[in-house]
């Protein structure tokens, strides 16, 4: 009979919604899914890699589309349940987002005293919408898998690797893949912090200072101009592009046909 120590989560427990599938409770392993496409166009081979996670014995296997909310939610629902000690990082990077290289960010830096993820490349990776008790928590308990490190980039959404990873995670003994030394090692000792995300997901410059504030609208204004930028930039584009072919219809015409 094992003696590895495991807790009931508590009834709340996960606390966030979201687009995942809830296994075994008293699995040491959550597996993350980097998703690059909308939620209503998720491709069948990452939802089949959602089943084949919670199947193979995970506590929780789920998508990650963004930077902030996103990885607030797993988060939230990861430190609500002790058990689980690991957490799987794989999928397809968003060349948006880049919740990916966020994630593996916040694992290795943490936060800085704006909730900003150090290292983070994208545009706005804040944690404004959970507790620092929480964030910190996350960090303690729980150790990243990454296979987004691995260059075979087939391997990220290979469902055999993951289920051997997942298999290494709960054994008792010490089991090596794919350079990982994993194993199930009890629940964290501490009590579960079952909280959800807080409104300030909407506006999050709502309960914080003046200067933090400014930041978070300079941010706003900074993305609303680039995607400005973007589009005029096309428009101007498509204008050239117009424009030569009035001059020159037949040229144009020709390379078409070739």
């Amino acid at each position: 009979m094992s003696n590895i120590f495991k807790v009931k989560p508590p009834a709340a427990y996960p606390p966030e919604d979201g687009s995942y599938l809830r296994g075994n409770d008293y699995s040491p392993v959550a597996v993350v899914i980097l998703l690059h496409t909308d939620y209503d166009k998720t491709p069948v081979f990452l939802k089949d890699l959602s089943k084949v996670a919670v199947e193979a014995g995970a506590a929780l296997a789920g998508f990650l589309q963004t930077e902030n909310i996103g990885i607030e939610k797993v988060i939230c629902n990861v430190v609500a349940n002790p058990n689980i000690r690991y957490v799987v990082l794989c999928g397809v990077e968003s060349a948006g987002h880049h919740p990916g290289q966020s994630f593996e960010a916040f694992m290795k830096n943490g936060v800085d005293d704006k909730r900003g993820i150090i290292g983070a490349v994208s545009l706005t990776p804040y944690l404004y919408n959970v507790s620092i008790e929480a964030i910190e928590r996350f960090r303690k308990q729980v150790e990243l898998v990454d296979l987004l490190i691995e260059d075979d980039r087939k391997l990220r959404i290979d469902p055999e690797a993951i289920k051997k990873i997942i298999d290494a995670c709960i054994q008792e003994e010490l089991t090596s893949i794919l350079g990982f030394t994993l194993c199930d090692p009890g629940a964290y000792p501490s009590p579960p912090i079952c909280q959800e995300t807080t409104w300030r997901v909407e506006r999050p410059w709502a309960k914080y200072p003046e200067k933090d504030a400014e930041t978070m609208r300079k941010i706003e204004e900074m993305a609303a101009l680039r995607s400005k930028e973007e589009t005029e930039r096309g428009k101007r584009r498509r204008e050239s592009e117009e424009f030569l072919e009035l001059l020159f219809p037949r040229k144009n015409s020709e390379n078409k046909v070739k």
